[in-house]
């Protein structure tokens, strides 16, 4: 039985009846709680993956299926985020899960160091490719939006990069000939 505030003079004794896991001989691996420790976390200089919001997207429709929020709480689009939606837009086929009367749409922004403080829309990738040209690593947000109620929730993140020739080079092996 392990007790937190047990001695390590106590554990290393032979008469105190517990296992002697601290004997010399015995030696116990090092763990390591640094984030590139573990498997798949992007290592110096890569970039980290996508977080998707899904889950907490689906728990906001659930609560308003259920009645526990109104169509005022869901359906709270900035007017700036409504005129994006309406003009700079990614078209989806995916319906409103709230008033079910049209497909909503995917509004892109890209924040960085060299950019408007209130972030730049995007739509595609193209266009975010110029974006990277004048900017070091931007943070994306991708928000769905229905135009026609205002619903609205931030669908995913993930960071972009220009990517560089020379790195590309390297990850493929070099050139093929």
């Amino acid at each position: 039985m392990y007790r937190g505030d047990i001695s390590l003079d106590r554990l290393n004794r032979e008469d105190s009846g517990t296992v002697n896991c601290f004997s010399a001989g015995t030696s116990l691996p090092t763990v390591s709680f640094r984030p590139q420790a573990v498997r798949g976390t992007p290592g110096a200089g890569d970039l980290p993956g996508q977080i998707d919001y899904r889950l907490a997207r689906n728990a906001v429709v659930k609560e308003f299926r259920r009645g526990r929020l109104s169509r005022l709480d869901v359906c709270d689009a900035h007017p700036e985020l409504l005129r994006a939606a309406t003009g700079a837009a990614s078209p989806t086929t995916e319906i409103c899960p709230i008033c079910e009367g049209g497909p909503v749409v995917h509004v892109s922004y890209a924040f960085g160091s060299r950019l408007a403080p209130g972030g730049q829309s995007f739509r595609g990738t193209r266009e975010l490719e110029r974006v990277l040209r004048r900017a070091t690593p931007v943070s994306c947000y991708v928000v769905e939006v229905c135009p026609a109620c205002g619903w609205n929730h931030l669908a995913r993140t993930y960071v972009a990069a220009r990517r560089r020739r020379a790195a590309a080079e390297r990850r493929g092996g070099g050139s093929q000939g």
